[in-house]
């Protein structure tokens, strides 16, 4: 089973004060998305790996045996740009997203996600997520606190995401890319069943300088 995967590289980092592309920032020696690429070349069922990266800057990106694909307004249209080029070549049956702001994903979670949902027809995308462990409350739009919310139905989720490539296909066509936060919402939106893989702790996303420093510490752990 050869399954593409698609890493969404094209963030402006801003959050992180990269003065640059978020995938582009150093980190233990490497940029950042570089950590993304060596997992999914090690994953046992992934045959091709492409980037979208942001527009103007794709020469920065130079990870050998990666497809670079320009990546557009939003994430959720980078994706639609990576899928768009994947599916060029062949309408494959699987397709695998990743966000290059989770550097420490594990081969072993991205092929977990894809033979999940590869023996689950009923389901139409599988995606990395981990239990809420803090109390989680709804406000109500004066900012007081109108409930607390049960944690044991709540998620956090996460990337690697698999998903049904038509599925996927479809849902982007119909969807509202603007508004989507992560493409299961538009397999949601569009009636489709999502299910979860639990993800390990360690699957951390880098938006502020404390989790650069916290990623680096983690790799130096993993040599």
């Amino acid at each position: 089973m050869g399954v593409p995967a698609l890493i969404v590289a094209a963030g402006s980092g801003q959050r992180l004060g990269a003065g640059g592309p978020k995938a582009l920032v150093d980190l233990a020696g490497r940029p950042m998305y570089a950590w993304s690429v060596d997992a999914f070349r090690e994953a046992t069922h992934v045959n091709r790996i492409f980037v979208a990266v942001p527009p103007g800057k794709g020469d920065l990106f130079d990870e050998p045996g990666i497809v670079k694909v320009e990546g557009g307004e939003t994430r959720s249209h980078s994706v639609a740009n990576g899928l768009a080029a994947i599916t060029a070549a062949g309408e494959p049956e699987m397709v695998v997203v990743h966000d290059a702001a989770r550097p420490l994903i594990s081969p072993a979670l991205i092929d977990a996600a894809i033979i999940g949902l590869d023996q689950d027809p009923e389901l139409h995308a599988l995606i990395a997520a981990a239990p809420m462990t803090d109390t989680v409350k709804r406000l109500g739009s004066d900012g007081v606190v109108v409930e607390t919310l049960d944690r044991s139905e709540l998620v956090s989720v996460q990337t690697p995401q698999v998903f049904r490539a038509s599925t996927l296909k479809q849902a982007i066509a119909s969807g509202d890319l603007a508004a989507a936060t992560d493409d299961a919402s538009l397999i949601e939106a569009a009636g489709g069943a999502v299910g979860v893989i639990e993800s390990p702790s360690g699957n951390i996303k880098v938006t502020v300088p404390a989790d650069l420093d916290l990623a680096a510490l983690l790799l130096e752990r993993s040599r």
